[in-house]
C-alpha cells in the first residue's frame, strides 16, 4: 500500500542491531507509508553504523582500534547516548557503565566470538583495569572523546531505546502525530489511538523456564511515555551446575548473582527507560526497588521467591502508570 486514508491506523517494520523494529502509526491523509518506512530505516541505520559493536566500520569500533592519546569527534546523536550513559552511570554509583565492553567480550556476550565461559582470574583483573566509565574524558561540550588506550565502549543496554527515541522524533517531524514506536522490545508511545485512549502495552512477565508459572498480566498506558525491560531471562549459560546471565556487574566484573528475571522501567525517553532497567537489574531485586523508590522511578521487577515461583513487586510510580 502505498497511500493511507485520512486518520487510517498503519503497521510498520524492519529489522535492526540483530533483532526487529515496528511501527504502529496514525497515518495522515493520503500518507506515503513506503518513504515513512524509508526514514524510519535511515533512521535506525544510523544508530548502528555508530553504535555497533558488531560493525566494524562503525564509529564505536573505531574508537575502540584508535591509537592512545587521540581525540575522536563524536556524532550527534553518539553524544548524546554518551551523555545519557553518563548520567545514569554517576547517579547508579557504577551499576551501569558504558565502558564494559572488555567484559561483555570476556564472559563471551560480545562480538568478538570469545567461548561463553568462566574466565580466569588474571583475565578478568585485566579487563577490569580497561573497563570503568570514569576514563571517560570529553570536551568540546561532549562532542570529543579522548582515547586513552584500551577504552572500549559498549553502548548496547541503552542504544536500542535511543533508536526508539529517534524514530519517534523523525516521525513527529513528518507530521505524525500518533505513533507506537518498539525496537527489540523497548517502546514508546505518543499521541491517542483513533478512539481517543493512549497506547497500551503488554509488560513481559515470563521467565526462560517454562515449569515457573507466568505472572499476571499487566498493561501500561504509554501517554507520551516508554518502557524498557531487562533481566536474566536472556542470554544466560551454564558452567558446573550455575547459571551466568548476561547483565555483568561492571562494579565486580562477574555476572549479576541471582539476578531478577525481568526489570521493567517506564520513563520519558526509551533511552533511559532501557539505561535504568539494565541499572536496576545490576543492583539486585531488593537494592534495585528501594533506589526506584527513593527517586520517584517507575519500576518493576519479577524475581525468584525461593520456593521455585515468582515475585513481583512495583513501585508506586509504576503502578500509577498500569491501564485501570
Amino acid at each position: 500500500m502505498e497511500h493511507a486514508s485520512a486518520g487510517s491506523l498503519a503497521s510498520l517494520g524492519g529489522e535492526t542491531m540483530g533483532t526487529r523494529w515496528s511501527v504502529r502509526l496514525i497515518a495522515p491523509p493520503r500518507a506515503d507509508l513506503h518513504a515513512l518506512h524509508a526514514r524510519i530505516q535511515q533512521a535506525l541505520d544510523r544508530v548502528v553504523a555508530q553504535m555497533s559493536t558488531w560493525d566494524d566500520a562503525s564509529d564505536i569500533c573505531r574508537f575502540r582500534n584508535a591509537p592512545a592519546g587521540t581525540w575522536w569527534k563524536l556524532p550527534e546523536e553518539f553524544a548524546r547516548v554518551l551523555e545519557c550513559a553518563i548520567e545514569v552511570a554517576g547517579a547508579s554509583d557504577g551499576a551501569f557503565d558504558p565502558t564494559l565492553g572488555p567484559l561483555v567480550d570476556l564472559w563471551g556476550f560480545g562480538s568478538t566470538g570469545t567461548p561463553r565461559r568462566v574466565p580466569g582470574a588474571d583475565a578478568l583483573e585485566q579487563a577490569r583495569a580497561r573497563s570503568g566509565w570514569t576514563r571517560i574524558q570529553r570536551r568540546d561540550a561532549g562532542r570529543e572523546l579522548l582515547q586513552p588506550g584500551g577504552l572500549q565502549l559498549d553502548l548496547s543496554a541503552i542504544a536500542k531505546g535511543f533508536g526508539v527515541d529517534l524514530v519517534a522524533a523523525q516521525l513527529r517531524s513528518l507530521g505524525i502525530r500518533a505513533a507506537l514506536v518498539e525496537v527489540g522490545g523497548e517502546i514508546g508511545g505518543f499521541g491517542r489511538k483513533p478512539d481517543g485512549d493512549a497506547w497500551r502495552v503488554l509488560v513481559e512477565a515470563t521467565m526462560a523456564d517454562a515449569a515457573v508459572p507466568e505472572m499476571p498480566a499487566r498493561v501500561l498506558r504509554l501517554d507520551d511515555r516508554a518502557v524498557a525491560t531487562s533481566g536474566d531471562r536472556w542470554h544466560r549459560f551454564d558452567q558446573d551446575g550455575r547459571w551466568y546471565a548476561h547483565t555483568i556487574d561492571p562494579r565486580s566484573g562477574v555476572p549479576v548473582e541471582d539476578a531478577a528475571a525481568s526489570v521493567t522501567v517506564v520513563a520519558t525517553s526509551a533511552m533511559e527507560a532501557d539505561a535504568w532497567a539494565t541499572a536496576l537489574t545490576v543492583m539486585g531485586a531488593a537494592a534495585g526497588l528501594e533506589f526506584a523508590r527513593n527517586r520517584g522511578m517507575a519500576a518493576r521487577f519479577v524475581a525468584a521467591d525461593g520456593t521455585g515461583g515468582l515475585r513481583e513487586t512495583m513501585t508506586g510510580a509504576f503502578q500509577s502508570q498500569l491501564a485501570a
